[in-house]
Parts: C-alpha cells; sequence; structure tokens
C-alpha cells in the first residue's frame, strides 16, 4: 500500500487512546487532569506514515548540516563576536529538525536549538507500541535512559568526573507555559535518575560568584526552555553562562551556530557553500533538501511583493510559528512590517497532509485533512526519537480536535 493511501486510512494506525490514557495515569492524577484541562489536544488521533527513504533522506540532510557546521569557515561566517569568545563545551540537548514531506521529497523547514515535545512524544510512543499497525517506530526502547544519557553526557563535557547533584528546568513564568506538562516530566525523570530537580523562573534564580543557587541550593546544571535564546533579556543568567558558574543546555552558541533562521540563507547559497570550501557532494544534499531561503531587504521591497506567493516569512528569532505568514495570506500592512527588517523568506513547500476521523459537536465520525510536519530530535548528530505533529491554520498550535503529536511509523 502506497504511504499516501496509509495517511488517507486513519484505521492504519489509529491512537489508542485507553492505552495512552492508561501512560498518562501513570504519571500521576494531577498530571493527567492538567494535561486533559489546559491542553487536551496534545496527542493526534493517529499516526504518520513516511516512507524508508525518506527517513533516510532526512538524516542525509542532517548528516550534511552537520559536517558544515564543524568548518572553522561556519563559526566565523554565523557567531557573533560576544558569543563566538565563549564556546562551551556542551553541545546543546533536544535539537529539534523540522521537515515538510510531500510528493517532491523532504524539505528542512528550520532547526531548533530548544525543541520542544520530546518527553511528551517519548511518553505517546511508549503507550503506542503495542498497538498492531505497519510500519516500524524511530526511538530506541529506553528512551528514557537515552534521555538521561544525554544530560549527563552534557555534564561531563564540562565537568569530568564532578557529580551531577541538582539540574533546574527554568522558563519564565514556568506553570504559565503550555508545556509545563512536559517540565513536569523531565523533573520526575531527573527525580527517577537520583537527581534533585526544580522547575524555576530565571528571577528566581540567584547568581553568585560561586554559582547558581535555587532558595538557597546551588543548581549544578540548567535545562534551559526559555525562548530568549540568546539571553539577552535575562543578564544574571547570560553572565553566569559566560563565566561558567553553571552548565547551561542548550545554550546561545548551540543557537547561533544552528537555529539561528538567518543561517538558512547560507545554507541555501551556493556561492557561500563553496566559499567555506564545503564538499561538492555535501551542496547537493544542502540544495536538494532546504529550500531556498532569502533575507528580506527594505531595499527590494517591491520584487518581495510582487513575488509574495511564492515564499513564506519568518521572523529570523522568532519560534513556534509567530510572526510568520505565507506570502499568499498577507496584506499589504503586514508586509509593511515585514519589510523593515529582522525576516527571512523560504520558498515555499508544502507540508504533507493526511485524513483523520474527528467527531464533530453531534458524535459524528468526520474525515478531516490535517497537515503535518516531521520532527527529528537530535543529540550530537544522532537521532534520538522522530516525531509528528498534525495541526491546521498556517502553524502548528496543539488547537485542534484531532491533532497535536503523533507517532511515525517508517514504511520498508
Amino acid at each position: 500500500m502506497k504511504i499516501n493511501n496509509l495517511n488517507n486510512d486513519d484505521y492504519s494506525a489509529a491512537t489508542d487512546r485507553a492505552a495512552l490514557a492508561q501512560a498518562m495515569h501513570m504519571q500521576g492524577a494531577a498530571w493527567y487532569q492538567l494535561v486533559t484541562s489546559r491542553c487536551p489536544h496534545l496527542f493526534a488521533d493517529t499516526a504518520v506514515f513516511i516512507s524508508s527513504t525518506e527517513m533516510q533522506q532526512m538524516r542525509s540532510i542532517i548528516r550534511a548540516i552537520n559536517q558544515v557546521v564543524a568548518l572553522p569557515a561556519w563559526h566565523d561566517a554565523v557567531l557573533p563576536d560576544k558569543v563566538k569568545h565563549h564556546a562551551p563545551q556542551a553541545r546543546g540537548v533536544f535539537f529539534g529538525y523540522d521537515f515538510h514531506v510531500n510528493a517532491d521529497g523532504v524539505h528542512l523547514i528550520e532547526i531548533n536549538t530548544n525543541a520542544g515535545g520530546g518527553l511528551l512524544n517519548a511518553l505517546l510512543l511508549q503507550s503506542q507500541r503495542q498497538v498492531a499497525a505497519l510500519g516500524e517506530v524511530t526511538a530506541d526502547t529506553h528512551i528514557e535512559q537515552v534521555f538521561i544519557e544525554m544530560f549527563l553526557h552534557e555534564w561531563r563535557l564540562q565537568r569530568g568526573n564532578q557529580p551531577l547533584r541538582s539540574i533546574a528546568i527554568v522558563d519564565e513564568k514556568p506553570q504559565e507555559q503550555y508545556f509545563y506538562p512536559e517540565f513536569l516530566l523531565a523533573q520526575k525523570m531527573f527525580e527517577r535518575a537520583g537527581l534533585r530537580a526544580v522547575i524555576a523562573d530565571p528571577a528566581e534564580l540567584e547568581v553568585r560568584a560561586d554559582g547558581v543557587v535555587y532558595q538557597g541550593e546551588k543548581i549544578d546544571l540548567i535545562y534551559n526552555r526559555l525562548t530568549d535564546f540568546s539571553l539577552q533579556q535575562h543578564a544574571a543568567l547570560y553572565a553566569a553562562y559566560q563565566q561558567d558558574l553553571v552548565v547551561l543546555t542548550p545554550h546561545p552558541h548551540a543557537y547561533a551556530l544552528y537555529a539561528d533562521k538567518k543561517n538558512l540563507t547560507l545554507l541555501t547559497d551556493v556561492n557561500s557553500l563553496h566559499a567555506m570550501i564545503v564538499p561538492e557532494k555535501t551542496i547537493a544534499i544542502l540544495q536538494a533538501g532546504i529550500p531556498q531561503t532569502r533575507l528580506v531587504l527594505v531595499q527590494d521591497a517591491e520584487d518581495w511583493w510582487a513575488q509574495r506567493k511564492q515564499w513564506f516569512f519568518k521572523p529570523a528569532t522568532g519560534y513556534g510559528g509567530k510572526g510568520s505568514y505565507r506570502g499568499a495570506n498577507i496584506t499589504r500592512k503586514v508586509f509593511g512590517e515585514i519589510i523593515q527588517g529582522g525576516y527571512v523568506a523560504q520558498r515555499m513547500a508544502a507540508p504533507g497532509l493526511c485524513r483523520v476521523n474527528v467527531a464533530d459537536a453531534a458524535s459524528m465520525a468526520l474525515k478531516t485533512e490535517f497537515k503535518f510536519d516531521i520532527r527529528c530530535y537530535v543529540y550530537e548528530g544522532a537521532m534520538q526519537l522522530v516525531a509528528a505533529r498534525l495541526y491546521q491554520g498556517q502553524t502548528t498550535n496543539f488547537r485542534t480536535t484531532g491533532g497535536g503529536f503523533a507517532v511515525v511509523r517508517v514504511i520498508h
């Protein structure tokens, strides 16, 4: 059966809601109630199918990007001076490579260095392992241990054999964040590994000469969930990071190397890649796998307006689809804001499509079309877990019945 047929037949791998509910209940009644009340559309009603060829293409693109990022010329091109002079040994946890998959192949849309959802997807995946369905999942059976080892490795890279005792999961007003349930999963995971774990707002951290302290106790490592990727608005935390008072992961150095969307303009510019002495084979993989991306400059305003329908506009330092616009839908007013600077434009690459049976208000099953993207969770270039996000509208938002994170099944 063709992949497209599988993705249009939700019965091929419908989410086992009973098994998922059982896995959620195992996290505690309070956690289950939090998810079902705050984010009821966190998990999709069906899995997504991709081919082994598409999976291999994603691996090749990720490998090609890492080959380029390793080059000194890339560092010279993308690292701001204040970032360049502090290169921590920690690599950065939970990189997310987001792809659109369509009839023309796979297309890298963006890279994130604090990609959310890894732990949520691990829970979903573990709950669905016994579902009888075609295809294979891409994740280690012992994925929690893989995640723990990732954090321990980050610690050892910077602190050697010193014991890791405490971790803070840090975000602004963490209890108000949509993904707060995932912060709780991380806290429980660390505690199962024998670590003291807290969830904190950066304002609750005290930076001292001998380290970072939370409520009187020293913090060894910060799992950074802030969307202020360069820490421009968090001077004290940035100072602690620069002075190596705490192990911070992910961190501004990783963001500058990988996730600033301006980097995509270089990765899709053949002349720039040649100037960095990137091998031709690597260039070919990048050209085929990343949609052309360009800086949006005010002097080119009329040209951009004329060809806007071919492009998707994103803030270079944005996240979660905020401030992003499909060119075909933008008004003159919005375009006027985009053209003032800080945006990149990426040539349109349509997301994948699948159909899901969704119950309407009258409890009738309606087959509804969803878009999907594929997120590969990666550490040090190695793929840990692959998940999909089903959505409607312009960007993923976890607000649509039937949508949310989905298991990815690979057909060989």
